[in-house]
């Protein structure tokens, strides 16, 4: 029999003891050239100066942070005022992402539970029905979405030849038609992390909860809900985020009436002419958003764990 202790599997030891850093390394490398050099490559431009002709200029100035958030005049020689135009946009966002966060929660939770209650076969096709759509891009998808609910589209003319309707619905460049857009395209980020957080429940604790003649809605809100909630928060995440700084479904779904913030950051690069240090600097104004989101969340996780 060998000498010396042997190792079990609980045994803290690792075959990679040593090789941390060079295995972590290739993902260093790619989040800060993908992600961390364009976010300080964007910083450094929020505080340059734009060139009247297009471009920027190397001098280091709060013009651009001045431009978001006060009205100096035309010529920029008046008493600052608020700049509302650019703060309603903003608020706008706000309000379209939670919006389409809390339609993608109702039609989300339900969807997740009916697919996670499936059998093994059943609960494969449910997801795969869930996911295809998404295997085209999102331009083609959002254009499909105009054409759907366009005034002479299929969905008008299918209630006006039932005769449900007798002229046609008009949704698009609306508030109403920005909403489809953001829930259709976030739909499956809300239903996956919540699927998973149901296949990990004990569906033991419903049924104790029925023998001891818990009512469903006790269940629900005193039971399952809580169990899954970390599914549901990180959906709502996945979810807010992205809409949060979407621009497609605004611009083609929306109009010029419906502006969101990724829209006015979109336009801000456009062409020569653009105001980069603008867009740079609103592009940094919504980044801080979602690190305040991001950050609250984390913290109430922390607290949560402690």
């Amino acid at each position: 029999m060998a000498a010396g202790p042997q190792p079990t599997p609980n045994s803290n030891t690792s075959t990679y003891a040593g090789f941390g850093i060079p295995l972590i390394l290739p993902a260093w490398v790619i989040i800060g050239f993908f992600l961390v050099v364009p976010v300080c490559v964007m910083l450094i431009y929020s505080f340059l100066t734009k060139e009247f002709r297009g471009g920027v200029i190397w001098e280091f100035s709060l013009a651009a942070y001045d431009q978001f958030f006060f009205d100096r005049g035309l010529f920029g020689d008046e008493a600052p005022k608020i700049e509302w135009t650019y703060i309603s946009i903003f608020w706008r966002s706000i309000w379209q992402a939670a919006v389409a966060t809390v339609f993608c929660l109702i039609i989300g939770f339900p969807t997740a539970w009916f697919i996670a209650t499936r059998t093994g076969r059943n609960r494969s096709i449910w997801l795969f029905l869930i996911t295809i759509p998404y295997w085209v891009n999102l331009l083609i998808r959002t254009i499909s979405m105009k054409f759907l609910i366009r005034d002479n589209g299929p969905m008008n003319e299918l209630m006006l030849s039932s005769g449900l309707i007798s002229e046609p619905i008009h949704i698009i460049n609306t508030n109403l038609a920005v909403q489809l857009g953001l829930f259709y395209s976030y739909l499956p980020f809300m239903v996956l992390p919540i699927y998973a957080a149901v296949e990990r429940y004990n569906f033991a604790l419903s049924e104790a909860a029925a023998d001891l003649y818990a009512s469903r809605y006790v269940t629900l809100t005193q039971i399952i809900l809580p169990a899954v909630k970390p599914g549901i928060i990180a959906g709502c995440i996945l979810v807010f985020v992205p809409s949060l700084g979407a621009f497609l479904a605004p611009d083609l779904l929306g109009g010029a009436k419906n502006f969101m913030i990724g829209s006015l950051i979109e336009e801000q690069f456009k062409g020569a002419a653009g105001n980069w240090p603008f867009g740079a600097a609103a592009s940094m104004i919504l980044l801080s958003m979602v690190l305040v989101v991001l950050t609250l969340y984390a913290r109430q996780q922390t607290r949560e764990q402690g």
